[in-house]
């Protein structure tokens, strides 16, 4: 008796693949959770074998992966590094690193890259310690100009 696999096999494993990406959070498991949806809905129109929708899930989940570090996360990273992105980062808080010094900038970090980096050196005009809590002023180069949050 030969194991078949049916449109909601693939069905649930697409949804379970797409779910654990929630907890992962390398954007991957994503595509091959699409990929296996992609199987589903193609086994609801052909009766496929067993080695034909393995092969159809192996190229549709690399194609979707190419395509979207290849292509759409590409331009994304160009749109956030415009004007708009800059004003979006005012505002914005994250956690000092590293204190700076007489004659070295602070670092801080951010839970969410800004422009695409979750880390930026900073100026302040108070002093500040680690783990003290900032709020972007402004944006002066590759320098974040920060206010310290009480």
């Amino acid at each position: 008796m030969e194991f078949q696999m049916l449109q909601w096999h693939w069905l649930v494993i697409g949804m379970v693949l797409i779910a654990a990406e929630m907890f992962i959070v390398s954007f991957t498991i994503l595509w091959f959770g699409i990929g296996a949806l992609v199987v589903a809905i193609m086994e609801i129109f052909f009766s496929m074998t067993l080695n034909i929708q393995i092969l159809l899930w192996s190229c549709s989940s690399v194609f979707f992966t190419f395509i979207w570090f290849k292509i759409i996360k590409p331009k994304m990273a160009l749109s956030n590094q415009g004007d708009n992105s800059r004003k979006s980062a005012i505002g914005e808080s994250g956690i000092v690193i590293k204190a700076p010094t007489d004659t070295t900038q602070g670092r801080m970090r951010f839970n969410t890259p800004i422009m695409d980096c979750d880390e930026w050196s900073f100026s302040c005009d108070k002093p500040v310690n680690l783990g003290d809590k900032l709020q972007i002023k402004t944006i002066s180069g590759d320098t974040l100009v920060v206010k310290k949050i009480d």
